[in-house]
C-alpha cells in the first residue's frame, strides 16, 4: 500500500473525527436547551460515529504498517516518522494530517468534557426536583387519601 492509499485512509479518519465533533456539538445543543427528548438520539449518533472511527483506525493501522515496511520502518510508526521517511510532497501532507488530528482530538476532548458537565448539572437538577416532590407529597395527603396540608399547586417540567 502506497502513500496515496495511506493519505486516503487518513482523510477518511479526519472526516470521521470532524463528524464526531459535529455530533458532540449537536448533543451539547440538545443538553443546553434542556429539551431532553432528543438526547438519546443524539447520544446514539455519537456512538455510531465512534464505531465508524474504530473501523477507520483499524484500516489506518493496516495501511500504515504496509507503508512502513515499504519505507523500511518498523511496524506502527508515528505520522512524524512516516513524514520523515516519505519523499516530498508526501512528507508535508503527512505532517498536515498529524496537525489536524491533534487539533481535532483537543476539540473533541473539550467538547466531551463540556457535555459531561452539562449532563451532570441536568442530573443534579432533576434529582433535586424529584427530592423536593417526595418531601412535600407525604405531608399533603394521609395514607387514606385525606388532605392533611395546605392545597398548593405544583408545576412539573415535562423535561424531568
Amino acid at each position: 500500500m502506497g502513500l496515496a492509499e495511506v493519505s486516503t485512509v487518513l482523510w477518511t479518519e479526519r472526516e470521521l473525527l470532524e463528524l464526531l465533533l459535529f455530533k458532540l456539538e449537536e448533543e451539547q445543543l440538545v443538553l443546553a436547551s434542556a429539551r431532553t427528548r432528543w438526547l438519546a438520539h443524539a447520544t446514539r449518533e455519537v456512538e455510531m460515529v465512534i464505531e465508524q472511527i474504530r473501523g477507520a483506525e483499524l484500516s489506518r493501522a493496516v495501511a500504515v504498517d504496509d507503508l512502513a515496511s515499504e519505507l523500511g520502518l518498523p511496524p506502527g510508526p508515528s505520522l512524524n516518522a512516516l513524514a520523515d521517511a516519505a519523499p516530498a510532497p508526501w512528507d508535508e501532507l503527512l505532517r498536515g494530517h498529524r496537525e489536524a488530528f491533534l487539533t481535532l482530538t483537543d476539540e473533541i476532548a473539550a467538547m466531551s468534557r463540556s457535555n459531561r458537565e452539562l449532563l451532570g448539572a441536568a442530573q443534579r437538577t432533576s434529582r433535586e426536583a424529584l427530592l423536593g416532590l417526595e418531601t412535600t407529597a407525604g405531608a399533603t395527603y394521609s395514607p387514606t387519601g385525606v388532605q392533611t396540608g395546605p392545597a398548593t399547586a405544583r408545576v412539573i417540567d415535562q423535561a424531568l
